[in-house]
């Protein structure tokens, strides 16, 4: 295939016609502003891996500390993974369809909040309320220190 008929067989295919690492994940093309900071990026191809490795462990490091979270009581396991996840969307397709789910639910979730405010008050009330008794029992009854003793640490 030559170069002039490349661009051709792309767009009939439906793939990209930039180059076959500038797609979405769908065969469509990215889209890219001229001169804007992505297109600079993804000129230099050492320093676009660089950035693609970059984006990645910093979305994997947000996603690592949300379910680090998940020890605690209470949604704080939720914002840092959805921010993981929006840093890998920013880089990967897959990471962008994924997003796009997780948002459509939340705005869902919100809509369904302001339709019953009583329900949801009662169970964002409820769950502060069983976070705190936690927080206190463990302190009051000094569990972590008995469980130490019991594991032999």
């Amino acid at each position: 295939m030559t170069s002039s008929t490349a661009p051709a067989a792309a767009a009939a295919t439906g793939g990209a016609t930039r180059c076959p690492d500038c797609t979405d994940g769908l065969g469509q093309p990215r889209e890219v502003k001229p001169g804007s900071f992505r297109q600079r990026v993804h000129a230099n191809r050492s320093v676009a891996l660089a950035w693609r490795i970059g984006v990645f462990v910093v979305g994997l490091l947000f996603v690592a500390l949300g379910l680090a979270l998940t020890v605690l009581p209470g949604p704080l396991t939720i914002p840092p993974v959805l921010l993981g996840l929006w840093v890998w969307s920013t880089e990967f397709a897959w990471a962008a369809r994924f997003f796009a789910t997780f948002r459509r639910k939340a705005s869902d979730a919100w809509v369904h909040a302001k339709q019953h405010p009583v329900s949801s008050l009662a169970i964002t009330v409820g769950g502060l309320a069983a976070a705190g008794v936690a927080f206190w029992a463990v302190g009051h009854y000094e569990l972590v220190d008995r469980a130490t003793t019991a594991l032999g640490f």
